[in-house]
């Protein structure tokens, strides 16, 4: 009878205390935007025009997974891809257009910088070998 072979699979990255304390750093300060910036806005609100009111609820709903990042704050990395991806997307379709256009007025400067913010922060925060180890270089969970 041959011997089964069993892949080795090998512990993946740690980060370390601080990086999970930067980390959750990161949620809390997301979900104290959120929860002020954001929230007020679903609670209480005129009628708002479609898009706005859909924005609002996403945004609003990303609260509670900020909130769950504190306590699983690797678990959740997939929640701050989510706000890198959604942010870039503006910056870089949205964002860049006006500003080439030199039409940015008040309020889209307010929201760049919003969300300009982020790329002074992931790049700290985010344990960058531990989401190489993980998400790249780990094999995927099976089809079937």
């Amino acid at each position: 009878m041959a011997a089964i072979s069993v892949p080795v699979v090998r512990e993946a990255f740690r980060p370390s205390t601080l990086q999970l304390y930067l980390l959750r750093g990161t949620y809390a300060l997301i979900v104290v935007f959120l929860v002020t910036s954001i929230w007020p806005g679903v609670i209480h609100h005129d009628k708002l025009e479609l898009m706005r009111g859909v924005a609002r609820s996403l945004l609003a709903a990303m609260a509670p997974l900020m909130l769950m990042g504190l306590r699983y704050p690797l678990k959740m990395l997939p929640a701050l891809f989510f706000e890198l991806a959604w942010k870039t997307i503006w910056l870089l379709f949205f964002a860049l257009p006006l500003w080439t256009a030199h039409q940015v007025d008040p309020d889209t400067w307010e929201t760049i910088k919003e969300c300009a913010l982020i790329w002074v922060i992931f790049p700290f925060t985010i344990p960058w070998r531990y989401v190489f180890e993980t998400y790249v270089k780990a094999p995927g969970d099976r089809w079937k």
